[in-house]
């Protein structure tokens, strides 16, 4: 377990404050993450990679010269927000563009793709490549709805040594995506993980089993073996690797091929242990036929304290061998030797600046106040049942729902707060309060609750006070904004719960009931259609995976909105309402 922390919501800003005090040679920090604290070429492209904390050293100890320019940090185990993302890559940019990239985790994709818009429309020539090498989380036929987990750091390098070498922005790009579509990656774990201040991990392994296929998330696996040797170990990995249908294009047989190899410990095997298992690996790969070219066996991308390993391949020809072998100096990676590049001159974090507030009426601004108490309420609520959110999310996924639920409410009021006393409107409180929510609690809650609140404010406006019309119209459009990020009713998500809700609500609207009878009534039937994701399987995120886990046990996502929908129904009732 995780025993060294002090709060669990500021873990992750905690260990980023750390790690950047102790790797000043190489990182600076900036709003979102790490940037290079070197100068790099200018007019090159910028690498920025990222994605949740807790996988150490990926993401922050692979940013210096020859790996990433840039790695954007999120909380732990949640994707980086979109604010995150764009703020790294714009520090990190040095005039030839920017490749995102980042293992293909629903958040991760909602946040990056929102963070290359933003970035394509400042004018900045931005791509995304994401990784997609754990052959148990998908099918071949499927292979692009593959999880990104060790295979991350070959995608990273190839590109980056492109990069370093002046190659454009298209060829980065195209040799990124080369290494990816090469490289393929199969893990298993004795124990779960558990997060700071969690009492159980994510999930258990029977003793004397282990799971199979998790993923680095402290996803339970696919499925449970006994425990094999190290050399059953060993013969299990790469028989599952070196499979005729999971050879990479261009690669007709495993016999002749050349591969870079990465055995990785996951968080408590020991490099001993590792050695061990290499040992078996090394020769039953060159019994089959197979030259290895650079290994490498340690902690590459870690999963807290799981006791696990993965092992990658990753399929060479003569171009992806070159930059394989490029040299790198970074805080956790490194190889060869490079020349030392000039340090930054500017060390300070980057400063944001608050856009102004914009007029509003008088009727607004006193609205402003009731939509504050509406958000304080909600954070009651989600502080109150943070941890049974997390047990939820543990039961298929990553058990991170409750703290990022915390961190995004808690920035939203105070970012709220803030607006209110400036003398914002209603819409514009709740516009700035998705923005800090979204920023501050990622992944992708932390994505669609922004988009969420932004959508209402948007609706309400800032020129007369909210009525139950626009109110009930607003939460039809954040419904729409949401729906555009690809869920739909029964893939047992917050969706599940939203739609009906919406409906729920301009129906009794537009039959003539006021907002505060209007909204219990839709409160009512979220509630029950929260308590139904219970009889679902997931078809999206995470928890996909593990579907048959879920059964019983109702989403997360759902359950939290259930339970907001009903703290801000009281405050409405309380005589707030239009």
């Amino acid at each position: 377990m995780t025993r060294l922390f002090n709060e669990p919501s500021d873990f992750a800003d905690e260990m980023i404050d750390g790690f950047v005090a102790a790797s000043g040679r190489w990182v600076r920090r900036v709003h979102g993450g790490v940037v290079r604290s070197t100068r790099s070429t200018p007019g090159t492209v910028a690498l920025v990679v990222g994605g949740g904390s807790g996988h150490y050293p990926a993401f922050g100890g692979l940013v210096g010269q020859g790996l990433a320019h840039g790695a954007a940090l999120g909380n732990l185990f949640a994707s980086p927000s979109w604010q995150q993302v764009r703020s790294v890559a714009k520090a990190a940019q040095v005039g030839g563009g920017v490749l995102l990239s980042y293992g293909n985790y629903a958040g991760d994709v909602l946040n990056f793709d929102k963070a290359q818009q933003k970035l394509i429309d400042e004018g900045i020539e931005t791509r995304t490549v994401a990784v997609t090498d754990d052959i148990s989380s998908a099918s071949v036929d499927e292979k692009h709805r593959r999880r990104g987990i060790a295979g991350d750091l070959t995608v990273f390098k190839t590109a980056a040594a492109a990069a370093e070498g002046g190659a454009s922005l298209d060829e980065v790009v195209r040799l990124a995506t080369k290494a990816n579509e090469r490289t393929r990656s199969f893990g298993v774990a004795f124990s779960g993980c558990s997060l700071p201040g969690a009492d159980e991990p994510l999930f258990t392994v029977p003793e004397g089993r282990m799971a199979v296929g998790m993923g680095i998330h402290g996803e339970p696996g696919i499925g449970e073996a006994d425990v094999p040797t190290a050399a059953g170990l060993a013969e299990l990995l790469v028989s599952s690797l070196l499979a005729s249908d999971e050879l990479p294009e261009g690669v007709a047989e495993a016999r002749g091929g050349r591969v870079a190899v990465l055995l990785n410990g996951l968080g408590s095997v020991k490099y001993e242990e590792l050695f061990v298992v290499y040992s078996r690996v090394d020769a039953l790969l060159r019994e089959a036929g197979v030259e290895v070219v650079e290994p490498e066996v340690g902690e590459l991308v870690t999963s807290f304290d799981m006791a696990g390993v993965s092992l990658t391949l990753f399929w060479l020809d003569d171009e992806l061998e070159r930059l394989w072998g490029a040299p790198v100096d970074a805080p956790a990676y490194s190889k060869g030797s490079v020349v030392a590049a000039e340090r930054v001159d500017d060390t300070r974090p980057e400063a944001l600046v608050a856009d102004s507030i914009p007029p509003a009426s008088v009727a607004s601004q006193a609205a402003a106040a009731t939509v504050l108490a509406a958000l304080e309420a909600m954070q009651a609520t989600v502080d109150l049942h943070a941890d049974e959110l997390g047990r939820i999310d543990a039961v298929a996924g990553d058990g991170d729902h409750g703290i990022g639920m915390q961190r995004g409410v808690t920035a939203a009021v105070a970012a709220a707060r803030a607006a209110v006393e400036a003398g914002a409107g209603a819409g514009t409180v709740l516009d700035i309060a998705g923005d800090a929510w979204s920023d501050r609690a990622g992944g992708t809650s932390g994505a669609l609750w922004g988009a969420a609140l932004a959508s209402v404010g948007a609706a309400v406006g800032d020129e007369a006070a909210p009525t139950r019309d626009s109110v009930a119209a607003g939460v039809a459009a954040a419904t729409e904004a949401i729906l555009e990020f690809g869920a739909t009713v029964g893939d047992k998500t917050m969706v599940d719960v939203l739609v009906p809700f919406s409906d729920a609500l301009s129906g009794a609207v537009a039959d003539g009931a006021d907002l505060p009878a209007a909204w219990s009534a839709a409160s009512d039937v979220a509630v029950a259609a929260a308590a139904a994701t219970a009889d679902l399987l997931p078809r999206m995120g995470r928890a996909r995976p593990h579907a048959e886990k879920s059964l019983g046990t109702p989403d997360a996502g759902a359950t939290s909105l259930g339970l907001v929908t009903r703290a801000v129904g009281l405050v409405v009732a309380s005589g707030h309402g239009a």
